[in-house]
């Protein structure tokens, strides 16, 4: 796939809000990565961390021609301040979304659903222009053995129904700036004829656990004390690709409410 999901798990997790959409665009030899990404409410209180919801968007395009390479593996750092809750949370695996339309996904999952989105994309055809395509995309809270996870469902009609499942990988970093580690493995789709180009997407849920409200996603504005906001490392994402890789850095800064 050449133009996957960016910015769909790129601001999974970020560590506070941003004022307002921020935008990082990188290329290197033939392929262009830009995503943005908006974390909602824009104030947050200074230390205790309160629910959010988090918008974003991303697209992968070549820079001369109509191909770009294909997208092999995608990482994303985010920054350690953030909090991630996915305690007595329902989940669902990669398996029961196998072949499902949105409408049977959310049929099985819908208890475990974090997000949702709509996706463009072009199916490949020999001696032909790219066949374009679109669908919805919904994310999942899903585990690893004992440690939390997310997949990716997406699902189009046009011009043909198709079902595409992504599981990522959710580590911890010891140390530096950045601490959860969103990351996976892209798959060959259609014998590499499928490409994912754009894709929107908005996490954040909100449930209740042992007759308390928890939220999926949660963070503060955790500026010094005497300031009324702040700047800070917001995520640091890797695109591998066959022959290169490309390393981008998405600064935000926040509101104290």
């Amino acid at each position: 796939m050449r133009r996957l999901l960016l910015a769909a798990v790129i601001a999974l997790c970020l560590p506070v809000a941003v004022a307002a959409a921020q935008r990082q665009t990188v290329q290197k030899d033939n392929v262009r990565v830009s995503f943005e990404g908006e974390l909602l409410p824009h104030a947050l209180p200074r230390e205790q961390p309160a629910p959010v919801t988090v918008h974003l968007a991303g697209s992968i395009e070549p820079i001369d021609g109509d191909r770009a390479p294909q997208l092999r593996e995608l990482s994303v750092a985010v920054n350690r301040a953030g909090q991630l809750s996915t305690l007595g949370l329902p989940s669902c695996t990669a398996a029961e979304l196998q072949q499902t339309s949105s409408e049977a996904a959310l049929a099985k999952c819908r208890d475990a659903l974090v997000g949702h989105g709509h996706y463009a994309a072009s199916v490949d055809s020999v001696n032909a222009p790219l066949i374009p395509a679109e669908g919805r995309v919904l994310a999942f809270n899903s585990s690893r053995g004992d440690r939390p996870s997310m997949v990716l469902h997406l699902y189009g009609s046009r011009p043909v129904r198709a079902a595409f499942v992504l599981p990522f990988t959710i580590s911890r970093q010891v140390k530096g700036a950045f601490g959860t580690v969103f990351s996976a493995k892209i798959p060959r789709l259609a014998a590499d004829l499928g490409y994912v180009n754009e894709i929107e997407l908005t996490l954040g849920r909100r449930y209740v656990y042992r007759g308390h409200q928890r939220s999926f996603l949660s963070a503060s504005c955790a500026a010094p004390a005497g300031f009324s906001g702040g700047v800070y490392k917001l995520a640091r994402a890797t695109f591998a690709f066959p022959e290169e890789t490309l390393t981008s850095n998405l600064s935000g800064s926040c509101k104290v409410r």
